[in-house]
């Protein structure tokens, strides 16, 4: 079969990787879109007011008012707004990385392991600071031992493993699901172009948004458990 054409790869050529080009793609229109977002707001007569109608400004607004109460019943901590900024930014980079392999000629950058490990090392960095920051270095290691004392020199290597592996289980479960959901699309389209590719480009959208959703949610399970208070 034929290696299909990887726009990306033609215009940045073969030495840099695809997975660095499509974060940057990624990066990009957030980042534009972001601060189109915040112009259409900073012009607004009245920022309480919402616009009438389908504009960039009530979109954003609903994405981050979605955002802020998703955080919320997920998290259920009384300060979950700080943690708001950190999930959105993830979820959003996931779900646009994810859609882009959506896009003819595009690549997905979580189909490649390397950015997938990276996310979830990431994530892993941000739930240990998080339970530095809410329990105290103290606090925060003795977790590691467990509710009960006696039993500590168990728990301890079963909860750093628990921890260590937190990162690879995100980042592998991304990157396993998005490269096969590439992978069939990319079969499916080869074999047909009338009706069955757009069956499989629904069902892509939908394991897209599915992934996105799964690995924030996991993410902020575990700044949970790492912040939680033990009874």
């Amino acid at each position: 079969m034929q290696k299909p054409v990887v726009f990306l790869e033609l215009i940045f050529g073969p030495k840099i990787p695809v997975v660095l080009t499509g974060t940057w793609f990624v990066m990009a229109i957030l980042i534009v879109v972001g601060l189109l977002a915040r112009a259409s707001l900073a012009r607004a007569k009245d920022p309480v007011i919402p616009d009438e109608g389908l504009t960039l400004r009530s979109v954003s607004e609903l994405l981050v008012e979605w955002l802020d109460g998703f955080v919320h019943d997920v998290t259920e901590l009384h300060e979950y707004r700080a943690l708001v900024p950190f999930f959105g930014s993830l979820f959003t980079f996931i779900i646009c990385a994810n859609f882009m392999g959506l896009i003819p000629g595009m690549e997905p950058p979580t189909a490649d392991s390397d950015l997938t490990f990276a996310l979830g090392t990431t994530c892993f960095a941000y739930f240990i600071i998080q339970g530095f920051r809410q329990k105290g270095a103290a606090g925060y290691l003795r977790s590691f031992l467990g509710p009960y004392l006696p039993i500590a020199i168990l728990m301890l290597p079963i909860e750093v493993a628990d921890n260590v592996f937190r990162p690879f289980s995100l980042g592998l479960r991304l990157y396993a699901n998005m490269f096969a959901d590439h992978s069939v699309l990319g079969i499916f389209t080869n074999l047909t172009y009338l009706v069955v590719p757009v069956v499989f480009y629904i069902f892509g959208s939908i394991v897209c948004t599915i992934q996105a959703l799964i690995f924030m949610v996991l993410s902020m399970a575990y700044v949970r458990l790492a912040t939680a208070e033990e009874h």
